[in-house]
């Protein structure tokens, strides 16, 4: 897997704002530092028993953690455990307390009020969830959800939530159509109608997240915000899996961002986006199970992206390139000076070829700072071996696949094919609702993206590995 500074390069160049780890891992706290990345880390499921038993243990896994990195790296919001209910109930009795001590360890240090703390619930836990207005938390867990509901509602914090419409599309034996999974638009009299509230529901996501509010209601808590910790779709599966596909996979991902990013909403909160994060950045070739555990991510390994986002006007995330055929651009709307800062920085101390663009030679026009930006991005990104990073110059620049080359000006890295443009950014799974969120396998390495209300974050780096 690339290393924590390659994982922060990668963040960087995709203009990825925050990120959900799965553990707490030093080194990747020690990388994100100054990056200005929003970071949820994680009490991992094997240290939730001592963390929950102990208040001296969990101002120490603070101190350690969170207090050794901050100010100089965003650390936002922590999550105790992952899917601890459904995956290891014989932890669930510490969790609240566990909540509790790492709460209190944050308002000694007066960082309570911009580090938040909650636990991540597989969306397994409610019962009866269509119609949402039906929908309830499994009462066997009463004696953890209500007081968990209340310690949240008390520090202002939210309800994370693991959202997979693959799973319960999976599951359902054909009760629910693949398009209403997807976010596919759907006619009228294929939409899901809640008969109780007569709210129409478009999408199994939408569905879910409303679920987990009727069920807080049925508990009189009617004030709390749920955020998505995890969500996404598989791109390739085994015979067993015949809808774990690439379309099917960019499909859910590009309509999920574009849901979030509209500020879409719910049926039951129309207009109130539900910030999520995207599962997953890299795939986990070496992750045991089906096919599909191991095909979530954005990415494999080498930091090439699995497939092409279809998404436009939302900023730019990297999208499949079979041609290996990718390129470096000035950003759209950038600001003038900066690039004329970053095209005079490529000519003389990146060593960039820049003859090309003299007057009279095939690049000179259009005569612009952003075309001439745009020939000196790509031809020092193909310098450098497209290496992560290198594609960033301040923040100018975006990686696309769309070969900028144009009459006789032919840029660095093409072959006289066009490929597409890449418009979007990603947000992210941990372990997914029917896998073990104990499993070694999960590590720092986990990354997912977040897709913010207003702003497409790619993937929460949750590089689950």
């Amino acid at each position: 897997m690339p290393s924590p500074t390659q994982v922060a390069s990668l963040l960087k160049s995709q203009s990825i704002r925050h990120v959900r780890l799965y553990d707490a891992d030093n080194a990747m706290l020690v990388a994100l530092a100054n990056t200005g990345v929003r970071v949820t880390v994680t009490v991992p499921n094997d240290e939730l028993l001592g963390v929950g038993q102990s208040n001296s243990t969990a101002a120490n896994w603070v101190s350690k953690h969170i207090l050794a990195h901050v100010p100089a790296t965003n650390i936002t919001a922590i999550a105790i455990g992952s899917e601890v209910l459904s995956s290891l109930p014989n932890a669930a009795p510490v969790i609240v307390s566990a909540m509790k001590f790492v709460h209190a360890a944050l308002v000694a240090a007066d960082l309570d009020s911009t580090i938040k703390v909650s636990t991540p619930l597989a969306s397994s836990i409610i019962l009866d969830s269509f119609p949402p207005s039906q929908a309830f938390f499994n009462r066997s867990w009463d004696s953890v959800t209500v007081p968990m509901l209340k310690f949240l509602q008390s520090t202002n914090s939210y309800l994370m939530l693991n959202v997979y419409p693959y799973y319960d599309y999976m599951q359902s034996n054909g009760v629910i159509a693949l398009d209403y999974a997807l976010f596919r638009p759907l006619p009228p009299n294929k939409e899901a109608v809640d008969a109780n509230t007569l709210l129409h529901y478009t999408n199994v996501f939408d569905a879910i997240v409303d679920a987990a509010y009727f069920a807080m209601a049925y508990l009189n808590f009617t004030n709390i915000p749920i955020k998505v910790l995890e969500s996404g779709w598989p791109s390739k599966g085994d015979s067993s899996e015949p809808d774990a596909t690439m379309d099917n996979a960019n499909t859910y991902n590009s309509n999920l961002i574009r849901h979030v990013l509209n500020s879409t909403g719910t049926p039951k909160h129309p207009g109130v986006a539900v910030s999520t994060y995207i599962y997953e950045l890299y795939n986990e070739d070496q992750r045991p199970g089906a096919v599909s555990e191991k095909n979530w991510g954005l990415f494999d390994a080498n930091g090439v992206p699995v497939y092409t986002l279809h998404l436009t006007g939302s900023g730019l995330v990297l999208a499949n390139d079979t041609a290996n055929e990718t390129y470096c651009v000035a950003r759209e709307g950038a600001d003038a000076k900066m690039l004329q800062a970053a095209l005079d920085w490529a000519c003389g101390p990146g060593k960039v070829d820049c003859s090309a663009l003299m007057q009279g030679q095939p690049c000179y026009d259009p005569d612009t700072v952003e075309a001439h930006a745009t020939y000196a991005f790509d031809a020092y990104y193909h310098q450098m071996g497209m290496a992560l990073g290198t594609c960033f110059f301040n923040g100018v620049a975006a990686i696309t696949t769309t070969n900028p080359s144009h009459e006789t000006c032919l840029f660095p890295g093409s072959s006289g094919k066009n490929g597409t443009l890449i418009n979007g950014t990603s947000l992210a799974p941990s372990a997914n609702s029917t896998s073990d969120s104990s499993a070694p396998c999960q590590s720092w390495r986990s990354i997912n993206v977040a897709l913010f209300a207003g702003m497409l974050m790619l993937l929460s780096i949750t590089i689950f590995t």
